[in-house]
């Protein structure tokens, strides 16, 4: 499983994604036609492919579901402009952490360094062969960081700081996504917002990879690093156009042309961090949901990759007996 767990990372939001300051361009636009057909036809074969806003109802219980991107762009106002009056009608916002699991998340990370660094054992410089390791250095540099300091990164904050192109590393550092924004209007509301999993769920994410696969995740980094302007341009156009799923099927395609893995060994892959980065979030989300749309009507927001597929959150709650419905905005 090699060089394609940074670009499916980026697609969950786990990942900085920050297209606003930067000169990107978009993959998907430039991608020869057939070869464009071929990946929208992948993605439109799952249940819900397509669309960001939604409602669900169920014996008289309303739900607004709102697949979101979680970093800053003008193009948030028009989802915004729509879902006023949901909020308005709504009793509760649920969101994948709300103010005080982030506040929570922060406060870990400072009181445990481990979390973030690597506090015992060898460092990235030891782990890593000698060119891989300049290469990652030289990217630290780049980004203000002294490969002395970077060497002590966990492997999964490295590959989210490399994540981060050089032409947005100022905005990266406070992105105001949809998530933010309904947050906001939610507490000007007076609005109940709930977390619909975990402070700590990052920490369960990550410590679900083997160490191997946590120096694959770095290696995808390094060589993703020169297009991640593109593919966040790629992943930003994508998501406005409500076509998420689109990012998830172009992931699967680079990694085919990678060096070094098979057809198989990528699908593998996939499979897996989709079951440990979606599936099971998304299995453990529709009790709070539903627990949450029993107390009245609720807007319920996460990142948009959540919404698609067998396992996705839509087709989850069709199962448990409610009526999807898109919204435009």
């Amino acid at each position: 499983m090699r060089r394609f767990l940074l670009a499916a990372l980026v697609v969950f939001g786990l990942a900085p994604a920050v297209a606003a300051e930067c000169q990107g361009s978009d993959l998907l636009a430039a991608m020869p036609a057939e070869a464009r057909a071929g990946l929208e036809a992948a993605a439109n074969a799952v249940p819900f492919a397509r669309g960001n806003l939604w409602h669900a109802t169920k014996d008289g219980q309303s739900l607004t579901i709102v697949g979101t991107y979680h970093f800053e762009d003008p193009r948030h106002l028009a989802a915004l402009t729509a879902l006023a009056p949901r909020l308005d009608a709504a009793r509760t916002l649920l969101v994948e952490a709300g103010p005080e699991e982030e506040a929570r998340l922060v406060r870990a990370l400072g009181e445990d360094p481990s979390h973030m660094f690597i506090t015992a054992g060898p460092t990235l410089l030891e782990r890593l062969p000698p060119d891989t390791w300049e290469r990652l250095a030289a990217a630290f540099e780049a980004r203000g960081v002294p490969g002395f300091f970077g060497a002590k990164f966990q492997p999964w904050y490295a590959s989210i700081v490399l994540a981060i192109p050089l032409c947005a590393l100022d905005e990266a550092a406070q992105p105001e996504g949809l998530d933010g924004l309904l947050i906001d209007a939610a507490l000007g509301r007076g609005l109940a917002v709930e977390a619909l999993e975990p402070w700590d769920t990052i920490f369960a994410i990550f410590g679900s990879f083997t160490p191997e696969q946590e120096i694959d995740m770095l290696e995808s980094a390094l060589a993703m690093e020169a297009q991640s302007a593109d593919l966040s341009v790629t992943l930003a156009d994508a998501y406005f156009r409500g076509e998420s799923r689109l990012i998830w099927e172009l992931t699967r395609l680079y990694a085919y042309d990678q060096p070094g893995t098979t057809r198989a060994e990528v699908d593998a892959g996939l499979a897996l961090i989709e079951d440990v980065m979606m599936t099971r979030r998304n299995r453990a989300w529709i009790p709070v949901i539903e627990a949450a749309a029993a107390r009245g009507p609720a807007v319920v927001a996460f990142g948009a990759l959540h919404l698609s597929g067998e396992t996705g959150v839509l087709n989850l709650l069709a199962a448990a007996g409610w009526t999807i419905t898109p919204l435009r905005p």
